[in-house]
């Protein structure tokens, strides 16, 4: 028999200026009665504020059969569009959102599990190094991405998207997973190094541009081809990492733009126009 500390927020009408949260966390909320937890910090421009001015706050104890005694639970009931930074950098527990997600949704999140209910703004799941990330809707542009400025970016976990993904997922990957059951935009996959990319449907242009390891697969069509990558032959029913494909896919090696001995492989279904 173990003890769950669940807390639920409820967002507080409408938001303009963007409010900035990255202590709504499983890690920085653990142990607190609600009392402390509607005083936790957060910003909103110049200004500090406090958790309870943009939300109801809820707090209770649960008992639990299973291993779990310890973890933190957050249910937050709306969209938090206009919310930045919840889950960044959490290590453990679980938070759920009713709603969509502001930027930087799981940023360098290294444990634990964020399901997001609607849609996931841009930097979702950047430079995270662990833990799953779940979008029922579309996510921004820069998923599993580096920070501007530096190439290092996912580099464990998992980042499920069940809609369509905008430009440059993956930029700088060297680990983990990400899997779009849609379509992506631009420069999907830019410098990664390494993990694996796996996209549903379609993509624009630039997949894999500057790669030099890992794997990306695209199950539909890439609108423009990234000029670097060489033709390999063609596998039918490919395994990537733990994911066995099917289909017959045309194989491509590259970077070559970037390196002379890259390692990055492109699986695609569809003909490339």
């Amino acid at each position: 028999m173990g003890v769950i500390q669940k807390v639920k927020l409820t967002p507080k009408g409408e938001i303009d200026i963007m409010v900035e949260a990255e202590l709504i966390s499983p890690d920085p909320f653990a142990g607190k009665p609600e009392a402390e937890l509607c005083e936790i910090a957060v910003w909103q421009g110049p200004r500090e504020a406090k958790l309870a001015e943009f939300f109801e706050v809820e707090a209770w104890d649960e008992e639990t059969t299973g291993d779990e005694d310890g973890a933190v639970e957050i249910l937050i009931d709306g969209d938090v569009s206009r919310i930045k930074r919840i889950g960044q950098r959490m290590t453990k527990g679980r938070i759920e959102i009713m709603g969509s997600a502001g930027m930087h949704l799981g940023s360098e999140m290294a444990g634990g599990e964020i399901q997001v209910r609607g849609d996931a703004g841009p930097w979702a799941g950047m430079n995270m190094r662990g833990g799953r990330l779940e979008v029922d809707g579309d996510a921004g542009d820069h998923a599993g991405s580096a920070y501007r400025g530096s190439w290092r970016g996912m580099s464990g976990g998992k980042i499920l998207i069940h809609g369509n993904a905008r430009s440059q997922i993956g930029g700088g990957m060297s680990g983990g997973e990400i899997l779009v059951e849609g379509s992506v935009e631009n420069f999907c996959g830019i410098r990664q190094n390494g993990g694996l990319i796996l996209v549903g449907k379609d993509a624009v242009r630039g997949v894999g541009a500057e790669m030099t390891g890992g794997s990306i697969a695209v199950l539909g069509k890439i609108q423009n081809f990234t000029p670097g990558f060489v033709a390999s032959g063609t596998e039918r029913d490919p395994v990537i990492g733990d994911f066995k494909i099917e289909g017959e896919f045309a194989k491509f090696l590259g970077d070559y733009a970037i390196s002379k001995s890259p390692k990055g492989v492109l699986f695609v279904q569809e003909a490339v126009i």
